[in-house]
């Protein structure tokens, strides 16, 4: 890739939405808000934004770059499949990064990749290892200093360093540790009376 390519990162993965453009190694743009729903109706407008505030359009991009995880399973879809689908309607390709490379870029020195879950849980992979979910004094008790990814604003820049140094890759898939939250309703289907009978 052109080092004066412009790379759009993103990451929708936790409870935050963020955004940054990269015009080779420079950061021109970043913004990211802090939320735990939403971030659907809020990406596009804020992809925007990144993009007005660095003056640059849709057709200027070279790269895009997206979270898959681990993290909220549906904030984990959304920017996968906005990604996708932006990479097809641009013609530009699409760099999934997960968490752990976003801390093994950021972190030195003998580590843990880890990534906050829920209830006391943490997902970590240990280098050359497969990651997974585990009670959080699991992976204290693993020896390492465990390192947490940055902030939302440095993931997303960070992701984008990230997808301009990729070569080809596969369209970006979800890296899911865990089943979704959501479950199928107890309830019974409401039964359909015909009123023409």
């Amino acid at each position: 890739m052109k080092s004066d390519a412009y790379v759009l990162g993103f990451d929708t993965s936790a409870a935050h939405c963020a955004a940054a453009l990269l015009f080779g190694d420079r950061l021109i743009a970043a913004r990211s808000e802090a939320m735990i729903r939403g971030q659907a109706e809020r990406l596009f407008p804020l992809l925007e934004e990144v993009l007005a505030a660095g003056g640059v359009s849709w057709s200027d991009l070279s790269a895009l770059g997206v979270g898959i995880g681990p993290g909220n399973f549906t904030g984990i879809r959304i920017g996968v499949s906005a990604a996708r689908g932006l990479s097809l309607s641009l013609g530009v390709r699409a760099v999934g990064v997960s968490l752990f490379e976003v801390i093994g870029h950021e972190a030195s020195g003998t580590h843990l990749a880890a990534v906050e879950g829920q209830r006391d849980h943490v997902y970590v992979q240990p280098e050359g290892g497969v990651a997974t979910l585990v009670p959080r004094a699991e992976a204290d008790a693993m020896g390492l200093r465990l390192a947490f990814a940055p902030g939302a604003a440095r993931i997303a820049e960070v992701i984008a360093q990230i997808a301009g140094a990729s070569g080809p890759v596969a369209a970006p898939k979800p890296l899911y540790l865990k089943a979704a939250d959501a479950a199928p309703a107890r309830d019974k289907p409401p039964v359909i009376v015909d009123d023409l009978a």
